[in-house]
């Protein structure tokens, strides 16, 4: 008799570690599942944060974060350049060689008056040989000048928009930047490549005339490309900021109050 009982404790002993065993395989395939799940659910946010900042991304810096904080007299924030997503130009985009060590000396016809153009392919290469290339396509001719700044340490006319409008051509972007300002100052008569924020290869069409000192703080790409300078002519630009910027926009940011086209730009 204690022989058989002590084979039936041993019996129920080994029945209850099988099913302890079972439970915690249970409980571990239940925590595999729901890890699983959760690894799931945050790998889909992150692709739907990175489908949201792609869809809100947009052309034409400086932007108005930007204007906000040149305005409120703030000190560049520290970002330091990070890569862009598209690390390589398509090929519409000119070799920067075809401007490499070259100055283009031209004019930009606006239906206000002539400015004086000149572009640095020593310090700019890849800016230049864009501009130089779209201005030999008569790109620019008909083109706006839409947007106007006319804060109080914050002046550009910016200007070559696709659209007329602001927005860029995702079918012509480029990079890398070039010739930004060491203090994030752009000084009057300074001619720079607008671009996507925070996206060094993120450069279009589309360039800005300073007409008065700036001070642009960086995005996460760094500053703006300075592509050249005006030689003649900035007080037609300061006479479009002048006349002040259209009503129903920003006070100081907006289009400007009397339309601004492009006749022509050429350069030589």
């Amino acid at each position: 008799m204690a022989a058989s009982s002590r084979s039936a404790r041993e019996a129920k002993r080994r029945i209850q570690q099988m099913e302890a065993k079972r439970e915690l395989r249970r409980e571990q395939e239940k925590r595999r599942k729901r890890d699983n799940f959760i690894a799931a659910g945050a790998g889909a946010a992150a692709v739907v944060l990175a489908v949201v900042l792609q869809l809100t991304a947009f052309a034409g810096n400086p932007t108005e974060e930007e204007f906000a904080a040149a305005e409120a007299g703030l000190n560049s924030p520290s970002a330091s350049p990070t890569p862009s997503a598209q690390a390589t130009n398509g090929p519409d985009i000119p070799a920067a060689d075809t401007a490499a060590g070259k100055v283009f000396t031209g004019e930009l016809k606006l239906n206000s008056g002539t400015v004086g153009v000149e572009l640095d392919g020593t310090t700019a290469p890849q800016a230049s040989a864009v501009f130089k290339s779209l201005s030999d396509e008569g790109y620019f001719t008909g083109k706006t000048c839409h947007r106007l700044t006319t804060g109080e340490s914050f002046g550009v006319l910016q200007c070559g928009s696709a659209d007329g409008k602001g927005s860029g051509n995702p079918d012509y972007t480029w990079g890398p930047l070039e010739n930004t300002p060491a203090d994030n100052t752009y000084p009057a008569g300074t001619i720079a490549v607008a671009r996507t924020g925070d996206n060094a290869y993120g450069n279009g069409t589309q360039f800005f005339i300073v007409y008065k000192d700036t001070v642009i703080p960086p995005d996460s790409a760094g500053g703006y490309t300075v592509v050249g300078r005006v030689t003649s002519g900035l007080d037609v630009v300061t006479n479009i900021a002048a006349a002040g910027i259209a009503p129903g926009t920003n006070a100081t940011d907006g289009a400007p109050v009397e339309a601004v086209t492009i006749d022509s730009l050429s350069l030589k």
